[in-house]
């Protein structure tokens, strides 16, 4: 089991972040506990003096005459494995953070999304599973690809739509499906569904549903295609 401490000076974000954190452990079925918080620096630094920690979440800027980047520093003294995940508002501090072999920065207010993206990436890398993120503009904007659940056509641009939000790119998709891999399929001429996250598919009105409601079309010119190869998948009988 993976330990989580927290450390924020305000407690109401310190809350917030441990349901955030308990729902993901719960909803990827990861083994992991939130073991200590803490809104004061130096009971992080006594608590890491004594006490296992596998994965702690700093914030910088606290208030008190410690930050997160001196806790950073004397918790590494003692662990030089410990995955560390600082959080800020400041933005101007996100460079120096990575002194401390960060494993990732987080800006305030930390959503859902780019926290379980970056919990899935950690445990991805603690047990060294094949990275399974794509990289969907210039920005070098990255999501996990078990999250997207179809790739929409919209104009210019490509709507990339998963369970908590959609994330806009302007490219195509020829660029894109070279990125892809094969549970993506073209099902129509808007729109590449992932078959692994589909919950129904209706071929009588050539819908095909998504958790939360969410649906994509199927096309008449990829239907049999689509078809077989969801019927390949397992998917459908």
């Amino acid at each position: 089991m993976l330990n989580f401490v927290l450390c924020d000076d305000n407690s109401n974000i310190l809350t917030t972040l441990s349901k955030m954190l308990e729902n993901i452990f719960a909803e990827k079925n990861y083994d992991a506990k939130i073991n200590f918080t803490s809104t004061k620096a130096q009971e992080i630094v006594d608590y890491a003096d004594s006490n296992k920690i596998d994965v702690l979440l700093l914030d910088i800027n606290l208030n008190s005459g410690m930050s997160g980047l001196d806790i950073a520093n004397e918790v590494r003294k003692k662990n030089k494995n410990i995955y560390i995940i600082f959080l800020t508002a400041h933005l101007e501090y996100a460079m120096v953070a990575y002194k401390y072999k960060t494993f990732d920065f987080l800006a305030k207010p930390v959503t859902f999304p780019r926290l379980e993206e970056t919990i899935s990436r950690l445990f991805e890398d603690i047990h060294g599973l094949p990275k399974t993120y794509i990289k969907i503009d210039n920005k070098n904007t990255v999501i996990s690809e078990n999250s997207i659940e179809y790739i929409k056509r919209d104009g210019m641009k490509l709507v990339f739509h998963s369970k908590n939000k959609d994330y806009e790119a302007y490219s195509s998709f020829n660029k894109i499906q070279n990125n892809l891999p094969d549970n993506f399929v073209r099902c129509h001429k808007s729109f590449i569904a992932n078959i692994n996250l589909i919950k129904d598919v209706d071929p009588v009105v050539n819908k095909i549903c998504f958790s939360n409601d969410s649906y994509c079309d199927i096309g008449p010119k990829y239907k049999k295609e689509f078809m077989e190869v969801l019927s390949e998948y397992g998917n459908i009988k």
